[in-house]
């Protein structure tokens, strides 16, 4: 276990060390293909790559698995903005998109390589723009979750708690058009939009739910073109979330009525749901298994949580797909400056999702 370890840790630091930030392709296909090496290295089957939406998917296994395994080698870091790309402290591992979710990754493979005739049941599929919403992935993800008998998610562990449930998440953009006159001459003869958007604004808190998670949130806005003029045109960003599916449709039928206090204002609502929530009834029964299977190896309990970030399993759960989230990493600092692993965490961890894939395969 030891050598295992050993060379856990150096081909984690090759990972990282390959920068991937969603938004360059080549470099997301670089470290997909040093992914395609080590997975070559360790399971029985070359991995292959599929095109979707102009975005390479790495795929490993079978092509109707039981366990569907779910993770992405994208991060949200541009390169160079890291420094330096791999350091550790004590039994911290610090480094770019090392929680988030590249050592959750390697986990899944090693954990795989230890079961025998892998590739006849379970899959492992490796996206490259989850960190932007999946947008080109979501219908792929969806496609192979709906055939699945379970759906795991590699993402990191709330302080070794599993996932079970998380907040979907929309996006609108509400675009106020008013009409443009001289502020100092005849402010009366235009329409306002900075006036009208600003009612909105106070209007957002009155959608917000917290026995939900049911939260609205007005995030940036752009108004007026010169301070001299009655501003023509006003556009409002708001991020909006909720642990309930019923709760996003209700924001969102809200946003579609509202109504301009001025007569000739016009309101226009743009976007929607874009990931729905990963649900407590998609994550229930895998997560009693997850339990017993730890209790069986005396390291239970795992524990769970839910969260407001939304993950590929809150797809997978559209589809009905029975899911469990978090499975990764032991950690923190997703996204931050201080984002690490807990190097002592790794090998435990391994070896729990390895029984735990063993029992649903």
């Amino acid at each position: 276990m030891e050598q295992q370890m050993t060379t856990f840790f150096t081909e984690l630091r090759s990972l990282v060390e390959v920068e991937s930030p969603t938004e360059d392709l080549e470099a997301c296909t670089r470290a997909l293909d040093l992914t395609t090496s080590i997975m070559e290295r360790h399971l029985t089957i070359a991995p292959q790559f599929f095109d979707e939406g102009g975005r390479p998917i790495l795929w490993w296994g079978s092509r109707e698995p039981r366990v569907l395994i779910l993770a992405h080698i994208d991060t949200v870091w541009p390169h160079g903005s890291y420094q330096p790309l791999w350091r550790e402290e004590g039994d911290q591992i610090f480094a770019p998109g090392i929680f988030d979710m590249k050592a959750g990754l390697l986990q899944a493979i090693y954990a795989v390589a230890g079961i025998s005739n892998a590739h006849e049941t379970i899959a492992i599929a490796v996206t490259t723009d989850e960190e932007v919403g999946s947008q080109t992935s979501r219908e792929f993800i969806k496609r192979h979750a709906a055939i699945s008998h379970a759906v795991l998610i590699l993402e990191a562990s709330l302080d070794g708690k599993v996932k079970i449930g998380r907040k979907g998440t929309s996006m609108y953009q509400i675009t106020v058009d008013g009409l443009a006159a001289h502020a100092g001459l005849e402010p009366e003869n235009g329409v306002n939009a900075t006036t009208e958007i600003a009612h909105i604004i106070t209007q957002l808190a009155a959608l917000e739910v917290p026995e939900f998670g049911t939260t609205v949130v007005p995030t940036t806005l752009r108004s007026g073109t010169t301070t001299n003029t009655v501003p023509a045109q006003a556009v409002l960003d708001i991020d909006s979330r909720s642990f309930l599916h019923a709760e996003m449709v209700r924001v969102e039928v809200a946003l579609h009525a509202l109504k301009p206090i001025h007569s000739k204002a016009k309101i226009t609502v743009t976007g929607g749901i874009n990931r729905p929530p990963l649900e407590l009834a998609s994550t229930a029964e895998l997560y009693e298994k997850l339990e017993a299977v730890a209790s069986r190896m005396g390291v239970g309990p795992i524990g769970a949580a839910s969260v407001g970030g939304a993950s590929d399993g809150n797809f997978a759960a559209a589809v009905g797909a029975k899911v469990l989230d978090g499975l990764g990493a032991l950690g923190g600092g997703a996204h931050a400056p201080h984002e690490h692993i807990l190097r002592s965490s790794v090998a435990p961890r391994i070896e729990l999702l390895r029984e735990f894939i063993k029992e649903l395969a």
